[in-house]
């Protein structure tokens, strides 16, 4: 972790950027990131050269509260930015959006607990583990916690953990662990997100402080501890978020794959055929305005679930259920529809479509490896919003 830069409060430059500018740096390092993405799958972690350009452009902490030296953005305008670094490579974008939540909910604790994360070192980052994998003990003061925790993606760049551990009585909690608290256990050997260094991180005897743990239900009400209930991020249930930013990824891998294709399939020849280009094959133009149009339809809909999300944030509500319901489902459905953008333009592509050199193949890979996390599994979205539609709502299923 020692190769990565933590960028001091004044190399972060955000004050004053505007959301656009923040989206226009993620569209500028794409070139770097794709000149790393093999070396990231190779790897099985972004490169230190793109951790810290993102870094330094603040895009990890365009959700930190602008007191912290982040932006303080929006839900929309974070999407947007994970979408444009997935754009450049699949696993760096995931890496972005978990870290980029993480950090972001980090300064929704106690005051104590942010400045123990922030006040040191404003460009800290946190990962985050949303399932528990812990033995936690109840103990003066707070937790003595040990256990494993799978899945941490960007832990190799994170200089603190927000792992999920059993509070008393058995309800979940996040509690905030520092980097020298904890090992990392090479375990991601994996087809997809090859590059997201999502190992597993353990942990042993290590005395979490009451003040650095939040229960996991009062953040699903953004009832945080926060005392800065004003800032936006204050104002957002962490499970819309943490759901809804797990597709943004998705987004730019779509865009990625029509990319290649506009660029590299219009002068294919098409074996077998009267066609010496694929540009006048009906069947050609046909799969790829599909893919377009699933592109397109999972674009709106995840900018209609940052409008829900950004809107209630502004009023300082909570979503009512049937809108948190609604955004699980639509996790899901924007995950099943960039699926089936890539699946028609690989066959509109041919089998190359799937040479170990060939980047759309990767491109594949990392979208089929990342729909099929837990939060984004469409079938629970869909058994959630349809019990609240019917009336059968059960706030344990899926939200």
């Amino acid at each position: 972790m020692t190769a990565f830069a933590t960028p001091e409060l004044a190399d972060l430059d955000t004050a004053g950027v505007s959301d656009a500018e923040l989206v226009a740096r993620a569209t500028a390092l794409v070139p770097l990131i794709r000149e790393h993405a093999a070396d990231a799958t190779k790897n099985r972690k972004v490169s230190p050269e793109v951790i810290d350009a993102i870094a330094s452009a603040g895009l990890f902490h365009v959700m930190v509260p602008k007191r912290w030296g982040g932006q303080g953005a929006t839900f929309k305008t974070a999407c947007d930015v994970v979408a444009e670094i997935a754009r450049g490579d699949g696993s760096t974008g995931w890496v972005t959006a978990l870290t980029l939540l993480a950090t972001a909910y980090g300064a929704t604790n106690t005051t104590q607990a942010q400045d123990d994360v922030f006040g040191a070192n404003p460009g800290a980052r946190i990962c985050g583990i949303f399932s528990p994998g812990d033995k936690s003990e109840k103990v003066e003061g707070g937790y003595l916690v040990s256990g494993k925790w799978p899945y941490a993606s960007g832990s190799f760049a994170a200089q603190w953990a927000s792992l999920t551990i059993t509070l008393e009585g058995g309800a979940p909690g996040m509690a905030l662990i520092p980097a020298e608290a904890f090992t990392i256990e090479p375990t991601w050997f994996v087809a997809g997100m090859q590059g997201t260094g999502s190992d597993t991180i353990v942990v042993k005897d290590h005395f979490v402080p009451e003040y650095r743990v939040q229960p996991v239900a009062d953040m699903f009400s953004s009832k945080f501890r926060s005392p800065f209930t004003e800032e936006h991020v204050a104002s957002m249930p962490f499970n819309a978020v943490a759901a809804g930013i797990l597709v943004a990824p998705q987004i730019g891998l779509g865009r990625h794959a029509l990319e290649l294709t506009r660029e590299k399939l219009p002068k294919k020849p098409v074996a077998y055929t009267a066609y010496g280009q694929a540009k006048d094959s009906p069947t050609h133009q046909l799969g790829v305005a599909r893919a377009a149009t699933k592109l397109r339809l999972a674009e709106l809909l995840l900018d209609a679930m940052a409008a829900d999300i950004d809107g209630a944030a502004e009023k300082h509500e909570l979503p009512n259920p049937e809108i948190l319901a609604r955004i699980r489902n639509d996790t899901g459905v924007v995950a099943e529809l960039v699926k089936e953008e890539i699946d028609y333009l690989l066959t509109a592509n041919g089998a190359g479509s799937f040479a170990d050199v060939n980047v759309l193949g990767r491109v594949w890979r990392d979208s089929e490896t990342a729909a099929r996390h837990a939060l984004v599994t469409p079938e629970i979205g869909r058994e959630a919003y349809g019990r609240q539609l019917l009336g059968n709502y059960d706030p344990t299923i899926g939200l």
